[in-house]
């Protein structure tokens, strides 16, 4: 067998049991690879199921405000994904009366949704020839095939995109690139694959030339910045606190955050009640505040980390844009919120 029928072959025998492998409906499909993507299968299959279950079609999707989406994908991160989601649903549903396209090129066109996802959809749910590349794929390629340009390269994206298109077989092509999509995952594992028992260990490169651990390479582009951020938590006497809705652009737009300082290194207490931007949300109200959290937490994002305190304000009162804390819960928030939510017991 050659490299495509030993992968469908391998595929017939160890395929998982996905609730999206159970239908061709694009909707489905398209929502189970929104939400899978840079996500773990364990992490993002109760995501999927929470959708399927509160929106289980386009139109119910398109209809629903966009807080509760970002309330649903709350913790599962890159929330534009979910923004995207939402748009995307609303275009369908109004403009293309729940019909989603039927072709690589126009799903292509759909905001959120790029070379990998697109070709998902039309192979898995049209069976067009279009191959799917995603990290999975590009490490079975890089280590089959022994190929060492990078994969975040401009030529490597084009000759890995290339390489895949010219093994797809004649038809089952969704069934195909399922096939290799999971060998990556179950198989062709980042660290430690189990090459002894490889179906295609007899004509592997990487593993011929002890490259495994090599391959793929990666350009490291991504320069991390640190930030000081200081959530300023209030508590009234009648059990109210403030929450602030992002608007601006950024990962957490359009979800909710206490009142934010930020700061270029970390607030001693002094430091802290000097600060002007402090002082301003205060406004000379009487008040107490302690440091929740003794030790930074640190929240690590693909391009930054954040060094956080959570400084808690009990006050008097608050003004009449407060809510009550038991209404935080439905509004949503990062998990960085949630999880200090979780640990005051608000």
């Amino acid at each position: 067998m050659n490299f495509t029928e030993t992968l469908t072959y391998w595929y017939s025998i160890n395929k998982r049991d996905f609730p999206w492998r159970k239908t061709k409906n694009p909707y489905n499909i398209w929502l189970s690879e929104i939400i899978m993507q840079q996500t773990q299968i364990a992490q993002g299959l109760p995501y999927y199921e929470a959708f399927v279950a509160q929106f289980p079609t386009v139109f119910d999707l398109a209809n629903a405000k966009e807080e509760a989406v970002l309330k649903l994908w709350q913790g599962l991160g890159y929330y534009s994904r979910a923004r995207n989601l939402h748009t995307t649903a609303k275009h369908i549903a109004n403009n293309l009366k729940g019909k989603f396209p039927t072709t690589y090129d126009e799903l292509l066109k759909l905001k959120g949704v790029g070379d990998y996802t697109a070709s998902a959809i039309a192979s898995i749910c049209y069976d067009e020839k279009t191959a799917v590349v995603d990290g999975n794929v590009y490490r079975v390629l890089s280590r089959y095939f022994g190929v060492d340009i990078p994969i975040n390269a401009s030529k490597g994206i084009k000759n890995f995109k290339e390489l895949a298109q010219s093994l797809l077989p004649e038809d089952e092509i969704g069934n195909y690139n399922q096939a290799i999509m999971d060998f990556g995952s179950q198989q062709c594992k980042p660290k430690s694959p189990n090459c002894s028992f490889c179906p295609l260990n007899n004509s592997c490169v990487a593993l011929k030339n002890n490259k495994i651990d090599e391959l793929p390479i990666k350009i490291n582009k991504t320069k991390i910045t640190k930030k000081y951020f200081n959530f300023i938590v209030f508590l009234s006497d009648d059990g109210k606190t403030v929450l602030e809705k992002r608007t601006e652009k950024g990962i957490w737009k359009n979800l909710y955050q206490f009142p934010l300082v930020e700061t270029n290194k970390r607030l001693s207490v002094q430091d802290f009640q000097s600060n002007s931007d402090v002082k301003q949300l205060l406004n000379g109200k009487k008040h107490s505040v302690s440091l929740f959290n003794d030790k930074q937490i640190i929240h690590k994002l693909s391009h930054q980390h954040l060094y956080t305190s959570f400084w808690i304000i009990n006050i008097n009162e608050l003004s009449e844009d407060a809510i009550k804390i038991s209404d935080t819960y439905k509004l949503p928030v990062p998990i960085l919120i949630s999880k200090f939510m979780d640990a005051i017991d608000f």
